[in-house]
């Protein structure tokens, strides 16, 4: 099979387009493929593509070009260049540009994933708990399974018992500066 754009060289590089539901196939040869290429490459710059996902325009860039992190000193320009973080501190000194981005890659920005059911007790914190264990405590409910009902309802008194006690300490520790 011959090159669809010079129609002298063999086609070596197969590329199928779907545009508007119709298949398209174009055959290439080496040296007319690196020209496309070349012409893709000036038409499509992926730092405008990540741009126009997280709306950039509209955002100050003097602000953008300024923006770091403390920690690791990783700028918001070597992110968007880069597509990744230099360390954990980055999602919160890039919070604002990160939320919209990652809602709308994710579709959310809370993990939805299994986590080892250790691991979740120790990194949830005291409230996520609570509030995750309200909802088992009303689905419990609603399925009528009065025992584990209650030994979620305990579980929450138990924890905003601890939270209360915590509070009142760390209450107690300001007021004596």
């Amino acid at each position: 099979m011959l090159c669809d754009v010079c129609g002298k060289n063999p086609a070596t590089v197969h590329l199928t387009e779907i545009i508007e539901g119709k298949i398209i196939e174009v055959h290439l040869c080496e040296d007319c493929a690196k020209k496309k290429t070349e012409e893709f490459q000036k038409q499509f710059n992926i730092a405008d593509f990540l741009s126009e996902l997280v709306d950039i325009d509209s955002l100050d860039k003097i602000t953008l070009s300024e923006l770091s992190c403390p920690n690791c000193g990783l700028s918001y320009e070597e992110f968007k260049n880069k597509g990744r973080l230099g360390c954990a501190e980055c999602y919160s000194a890039f919070k604002d540009k990160l939320t919209p981005l990652l809602r709308k890659i994710h579709g959310s920005l809370r993990h939805r994933g299994k986590v080892p059911k250790l691991e979740m007790r120790k990194e949830l914190s005291r409230e996520e708990r609570i509030k995750e264990l309200k909802q088992h405590l009303e689905r419990a409910v609603r399925l009528e399974e009065y025992e584990e009902a209650a030994r979620i309802r305990d579980e929450i008194k138990q924890l905003e018992a601890e939270k209360t006690k915590k509070n009142k300490r760390s209450n107690k520790r300001s007021n004596k500066k």
